[in-house]
């Protein structure tokens, strides 16, 4: 293929780059647009990803217009260095998200969560003092807890409800206390708990308190973090297959 040929494919690859970093850009956007302020931070990875391809793309495509040697070479190393960031992070994502479930229980639509059921990585993120205070002050500010009770009016219909794992583990207590539900965001305290579970002590239906210095509640931030990486982990593999389908 002669230098002329080449710089033409080249073009035309990174031209359909950039449509796929503006892609990137876009569902970076869109995950951005469909989470709330304490989860929103999850999404800037994805934008970020999709502005620096937009930016490996330019390089190529001028390299190649200009036909010069020096760019060509800057746009392989860099897109090389991509690829292998993305693949390293997709695994680590994988590994990661690879443990943890919800648990049914009887009488109930919504999944329950525990803690210990996640990966070492994520006991010790949730497990920082410093990290679950400044999620536990956002997941408060977003009062998710307090929409409950306007969005089911009856037991029944809490009961029966799909409740984000979010929701379940900390707008209230385990079912396993055993305190009955007044309503969907107030429990009868009064009831004598026989469950040894730390949580049921510490649930309280302040506003402010809730069930978010629970497990349940950290084990329900873990379920929500592997649900978004398993997603991003899986647009990663296509992104990765489409770039290496280009070299």
């Amino acid at each position: 293929m002669g230098m002329g040929t080449s710089t033409f494919v080249i073009r035309w690859v990174n031209l359909l780059t950039m449509l796929l970093a503006v892609a990137v850009i876009i569902f970076g956007v869109w995950m951005s647009t469909h989470n709330d302020g304490c989860r929103r931070s999850l999404t800037f990875p994805v934008i970020a990803l999709g502005g620096f391809i937009f930016l490996i793309s330019i390089i190529g495509f001028l390299g190649a217009c200009k036909r010069s040697v020096a760019l060509l070479w800057i746009y392989l190393a860099v897109l090389l260095i991509v690829l292998i960031a993305i693949l390293v992070f997709t695994v680590l994502a994988f590994i990661v998200t690879n443990n943890g479930s919800g648990h049914t229980n009887p009488g109930l639509r919504y999944k329950e969560y525990k803690l210990n059921d996640y990966s070492s990585w994520f006991l010790k993120q949730l497990n920082n003092t410093s990290n679950w205070i400044r999620l536990k002050s956002c997941l408060v500010k977003s009062e998710q807890c307090r929409k409950l009770s306007k969005k089911y009016k009856t037991i029944k219909q809490l009961k029966s409800a799909e409740l984000t794992p979010i929701e379940a583990g900390c707008c209230r207590p385990p079912s396993e206390c055993g305190y009955p539900a007044v309503n969907a965001s107030y429990y009868d305290l009064s009831f004598h708990s026989i469950s040894s579970n730390k949580d049921c002590k510490l649930y309280k239906n302040l506003r402010t308190i809730k069930c978010y210095n629970c497990d349940s509640c950290k084990a329900g931030v873990a379920q929500y973090m592997k649900t978004e990486w398993r997603l991003v982990a899986i647009f990663n593999v296509v992104l990765f297959v489409v770039l290496v389908s280009y070299l």
